[in-house]
């Protein structure tokens, strides 16, 4: 029987161990699996120049920036992210486009009998495919973002030419270790020799660690101290967000119109511009290029669920941020929300630090705590008792993501608000549901 994409696809959800549905036990740690993989394809990542970018958070939106940059610049840009949140192919994009169907089926057909004895994780196998593609396809460049860590991720048998550490924070702590400076070893893993590496956020926790890597691996390091990000005082329209760019206090771009209208952005906006400054170089062309991959990065990548407004009436707006440090920026912007009443739906997944994420969270909102439909996903019970207790007005759904969306918001007003996130599978969950009901 010929393979069919819906077969391949039911086939790699289940006999694949997937690190996002059901967590560590299926993180393989090592490269051994991903190297033998890439032989028995012809080693791919040997064919195609890459930006490998890590980072606890803004790692999938930096990727992104980077992407918009290149195609603006007329590059034939690959672009490989993870998680997806409605299509598998979201992953792996060439010029803002996903894979074909039929390349996924190809490749299947291809190699699935010369890589079973390897027992391959969902991630391992997802990487080959994206590296077979990028090199099959002969893109000029690729943007691959780190899965989980950084040192033994499947992506670092990369030799990029620009290594992107965005920040740390706790996270994954179970796998990459209890404190900063453990993570921050992690991600340096990327680091490769002679290749220079740019440090989004600067912490005296784990600077160190980045600047001993990076001398025992002979690497130019960059950070973004001297880049500057400002709002700007253009009336904006509702979808954008308008912004200056300083560097050497030099403006290299004012009135940027930002889809992406996220507090945390700017943060990421600063080492997407360092990154280009060492990579790219500084022609006439330059500054235009910025302009242009930031205005036009939801239109030339077609990323989802940063700080994405689904509706403005009511206003409705979902996001991925699912850690401590991700809720530091998205619960002060929840607060400078002026409406009647903010609704959020929120939940977890049973590895992150909800506790603290709780003692984030605004005050003055009504709570509605939804179990997203993966395995890692918490019991609504178990998030309601910490949250009531920290003084958080909370109900529980039984009901689906957007199924609870849909019956609050046909009782709302238009000066109501609601947010939507916790988990970046909450947001999956909504987004897919959504555009199932479109269809």
């Amino acid at each position: 029987m010929k393979l069919t994409y819906e077969n391949i696809l039911n086939n790699i959800f289940t006999a694949f161990p997937m690190y996002h549905k059901i967590g560590s036990s299926a993180y393989k740690e090592g490269l051994e699996n991903i190297e033998e993989l890439v032989a028995i394809i012809g080693h791919p990542e040997k064919k195609f120049k890459a930006v490998h970018v890590t980072g606890t958070n803004g790692k999938g939106s930096v990727s992104h920036f980077l992407s918009s940059f290149f195609q603006e610049a007329g590059y034939k840009t690959g672009l490989y992210t993870s998680p997806h949140l409605i299509d598998f192919r979201e992953r792996i994009k060439i010029n803002g486009e996903m894979i074909p169907q039929d390349k996924v089926v190809d490749f299947f057909e291809q190699y699935q009998s010369q890589f079973s004895h390897l027992e391959p994780s969902f991630f391992e196998m997802t990487t080959a495919l994206a590296f077979h593609y990028f090199a099959e396809e002969k893109v000029d460049i690729a943007i691959v973002e780190v899965g989980l860590g950084g040192r033994l991720d499947a992506t670092n048998i990369l030799t990029p030419e620009l290594s992107v550490i965005t920040n740390i924070s706790l996270d994954h702590t179970q796998l990459l270790g209890d404190s900063l400076a453990k993570i921050a070893f992690e991600k340096a893993g990327i680091i490769k020799k002679q290749t220079p590496v740019v440090i989004g956020q600067t912490l005296s926790e784990t600077m160190p660690v980045f600047e001993e890597q990076a001398r025992i691996k002979e690497a130019p390091l960059y950070t973004t101290g001297s880049i500057r990000i400002e709002e700007t005082d253009t009336p904006t329209a509702p979808q954008h967000r308008f912004i200056r760019i300083i560097k050497d206090n030099e403006i290299i771009g004012t009135d940027i119109p930002l889809p992406l209208r996220g507090d945390y952005q700017f943060e990421n906006i600063a080492t997407f511009v360092q990154a280009v400054s060492v990579i790219y170089p500084h022609n006439k062309l330059f500054n235009s290029l910025i302009y242009r991959a930031l205005a036009n990065v939801v239109a030339n990548t077609h990323l989802l669920g940063r700080w994405q407004i689904i509706s403005q009436t009511p206003l409705t707006i979902c996001d991925t941020g699912h850690n401590s440090g991700g809720f530091h920026y998205i619960s002060q912007q929840l607060a400078r929300i002026k409406c009647k009443k903010l609704h959020i739906i929120i939940g977890f997944v049973s590895d992150k630090d909800f506790q603290t994420i709780i003692t984030l969270l605004p005050q003055n909102a009504d709570y509605h705590i939804c179990k997203a439909n993966i395995a890692r996903a918490l019991d609504p019970h178990i998030i309601e008792s910490p949250m009531r207790n920290h003084g958080l007005q909370t109900t529980i759904s039984s009901q689906s993501v957007y199924q609870t969306y849909q019956q609050l918001v046909t009782t709302a007003t238009n000066d109501e608000a609601f947010y939507i996130g916790g988990s970046t599978f909450i947001v999956a969950d909504f987004l897919n549901e959504s555009f199932s009901q479109k269809k």
